[in-house]
């Protein structure tokens, strides 16, 4: 990984910036109050520089300079991208932020909760293990996944918000000794080598400007002998980079999810080998021949859901309900009931997730690459 992408980590900047921002609003049960709590002109900041990266800059004009400029700010991309979406993605989707399988009949939280049990169970994590969770978001498959296995889960995240939000969710749930939420960069795991017996990332690692990069810093913290599950998002192999409607998907994903660049599976395996790991297991999840589609959700797509309580879920993710939801906060922005920022926000989101949507039906994108592999027994990690 080039040294020139890995900025110096600022902890009391971040947390400043936090604060400035956030405020006590951390400690709103709602999230959507905690949202309309945050300072306004602190916010109209993070958008700034979040969509100075995208602005004027479709498919057909985007150059590799400015791809290459966004891989190097990728740890501001990340933190401000989640100071702006945060909020909006647990009030729609809940605090596990990730995507899944269904199944016939099966309520959209209990698909959530098993998608995350299935990579427990193909990782073969024991009880009392100690296991890293890389970008851990606000905790919600940490907290799932230790009450399935009985483990101790760290979570590491580049966002104080976050942290902040999966430390308060753990206490309100009794399990502040079984989980631990860390403030660090994932290219730069503030943690010793060898120091953890499994470590997972779902759908967290595709924020890095490398693969390779962010693969190995998880070799270097992970046990000899000890298991590396993720949920990678990719580009498939269908992926066309001289296709412009192709372009066009893959950076309205980029844009709507703080991603800074986006690449195929093959460097995904490629990554996985050069850091040092067997790789045990590869297989693209979304390719299963599901009769639900893991994109109905956010396809507003009423037929498949598994159950009534499910009903505002996929509501909230009809194109008439963000819609309503995007000049709603732009009339609340000009009376001052929302901070600055949060139209914007919620419709890149949206621009997001028809991108996905879009991506999936032509085959060229998957959230749920899922890959297991191993540390060797003799390896050694070096500082």
């Amino acid at each position: 990984m080039p040294s020139q992408l890995l900025a110096k980590e600022d902890h009391e900047r971040d947390a400043a910036f936090n604060q400035a921002l956030h405020g006590q609003s951390a400690n709103q049960k709602s999230a959507f109050m905690a949202m309309l709590s945050k300072d306004s002109k602190a916010q109209q900041v993070a958008a700034d520089a979040y969509f100075r990266h995208w602005d004027n800059k479709d498919a057909k004009i985007e150059t590799k300079e400015d791809r290459e400029s966004r891989k190097e700010d990728y740890a501001n991309i990340t933190r401000n991208y989640y100071d702006l979406a945060t909020g909006l993605y647990e009030e729609a989707w809940g605090q596990s932020f990730h995507f899944c399988r269904f199944a016939a009949n099966e309520p959209f939280l209990q698909a959530i909760a098993r998608h995350e049990h299935y990579l427990a169970t193909k990782m073969n994590l024991q009880s009392k293990m100690k296991v890293l969770d890389v970008g851990c978001g606000v905790g919600g498959p940490a907290r799932e996944i230790a009450r399935f296995e009985d483990i101790h889960i760290t979570g590491v995240n580049i966002n104080d918000y976050q942290i902040q939000r999966a430390s308060l969710a753990a206490e309100r749930a009794g399990m502040s000794d079984q989980l631990n939420f860390v403030k660090g960069d994932f290219m730069q795991l503030p943690f010793p080598d060898n120091s953890f017996d499994a470590v997972y990332a779902i759908e967290a690692t595709v924020h890095a400007p490398s693969l390779e990069g962010v693969y190995s810093e998880i070799f270097r913290v992970l046990k000899p002998g000890g298991i590396f599950g993720v949920y990678e998002w990719l580009m498939t192999e269908k992926y066309d980079a001289t296709n412009p409607h192709h372009r066009e998907i893959r950076l309205g994903i980029e844009q709507g999810n703080g991603i800074s660049n986006m690449v195929k599976v093959e460097e995904g395996h490629r990554g996985i080998k050069a850091a040092g790991f067997e790789l045990q297991h590869a297989e693209d999840l979304a390719r299963r021949p599901d009769l639900i589609p893991w994109y109905f959700p956010i396809a507003g797509d009423f037929r498949h859901m598994g159950s009534v309580w499910d009903f505002f879920t996929v509501l909230r993710m009809t194109k008439a309900v963000r819609g309503l939801v995007r000049k709603l906060l732009a009339v609340m922005e000009v009376i001052r009931l929302a901070p600055g920022g949060s139209a914007r926000t919620a419709a890149s989101l949206a621009k997001g997730a028809d991108s996905l949507v879009a991506g999936a039906k032509e085959g060229i994108f998957t959230p749920m690459y899922l890959m297991i592999a191993k540390k060797p027994e003799e390896s050694v990690s070096s500082s």
